[in-house]
């Protein structure tokens, strides 16, 4: 029968074998594993010490670059544009860097006539149907409905506030100011765009100011009413995308797929940083001045990373 002494005499092996596991392991990690831990502990820290110096030293090099756009711009964009007016029209995926493209374009010298920031309702597949019903709704005796396509909802809402946004054709009777602030109001009380500022004239070019594509359950018919409301804003003004990233059909990428609309609008992949919002700026001097649609920036299907300046 197994008694209390037996268990007395096992519990003292166990705790005796492990007290010489430790004194052998102890003095096992003080010889020459202890050493080889201390080896790779000191080259870590020195890889590290290496690698934030990389980093640090890429901060301070893309700072440099940063500041030599700052001070280039105003060499390259002043006075460019100056009696020229432009819109901006801001995509809900622009809105990170839309001051950044801002700032280049007031240094051309063109006047800014009004800022639309467009809302991801006017996008969603679901008001379709509805924002056929508000151009007519929101239609004004300057800003007529006839005559505007009539099969999508983006697309006519979209042609509908070119017309009040956009100059008119040749000899076509220009808009009241009574008119285009009513058309807006009636977009922006139904939650499909804001007026950041306000619109003061009509334009005859606009910026686009997109960037990244949608990815939930709607992307693809969201970013298909996207090109949809760029495209007629395309028909009648000079168009520049100013973007980011040109993959994942974006606006970027999908202006630059198709060769009626890549001929037309000019297009920029990375004004999410100060290099590329210059080039966004360029691109619009390019399009006022020469008529002349080009692609730029970094990414995919991008011909140079700047414009070519008018001689």
């Amino acid at each position: 029968m197994i008694n209390f002494r037996y268990h007395v005499v096992s519990l003292t092996a166990v705790f005796l074998a492990l007290a010489i596991g430790l004194v052998v392991g102890t003095a096992a990690l003080n010889g020459p594993v202890a050493d080889s831990l201390k080896d790779r502990v000191n080259a870590l820290s020195k890889s590290n010490d290496q690698l934030r110096d990389q980093v640090n030293s890429m901060e301070a090099e893309l700072q440099r670059e940063e500041d030599f756009v700052a001070e280039a711009a105003p060499h390259l964009l002043r006075g460019t544009l100056t009696g020229r007016r432009v819109l901006l029209l801001v995509l809900p995926s622009g809105q990170e860097h839309v001051d950044g493209v801002t700032e280049m374009i007031r240094q051309t010298g063109a006047t800014i006539t009004g800022r639309i920031d467009i809302q991801d309702r006017f996008l969603e597949p679901a008001a379709n149907v509805d924002l056929l019903g508000m151009a007519a709704r929101a239609a004004r005796p300057t800003i007529p409905d006839t005559e505007l396509p009539s099969s999508h909802g983006v697309e006519k809402s979209a042609a509908l506030l070119t017309s009040a946004l956009i100059d008119r054709p040749e000899g076509g009777s220009p808009v009241t100011d009574v008119d285009r602030r009513a058309v807006l109001e009636d977009y922006s009380e139904a939650g499909y765009l804001t007026v950041p500022e306000r619109v003061t004239a009509s334009a005859e070019a606009v910026v686009v100011v997109s960037g990244q594509p949608y990815v939930d359950r709607d992307a693809a018919e969201k970013d298909d009413s996207v090109v949809k409301l760029t495209e007629q804003f395309d028909k009648a003004a000079l168009t520049v995308v100013a973007g980011s990233g040109s993959s994942g059909g974006n606006l970027v990428a999908e202006v630059r797929r198709d060769p009626a609309l890549s001929k037309t609008i000019s297009t920029v992949d990375n004004a999410n940083n100060p290099a590329g919002q210059l080039a966004a700026g360029l691109a619009l001097v390019q399009q006022v001045t020469l008529k002349r649609a080009g692609a730029y920036g970094v990414g995919e299907g991008a011909q140079s990373l700047l414009p070519e300046l008018p001689e």
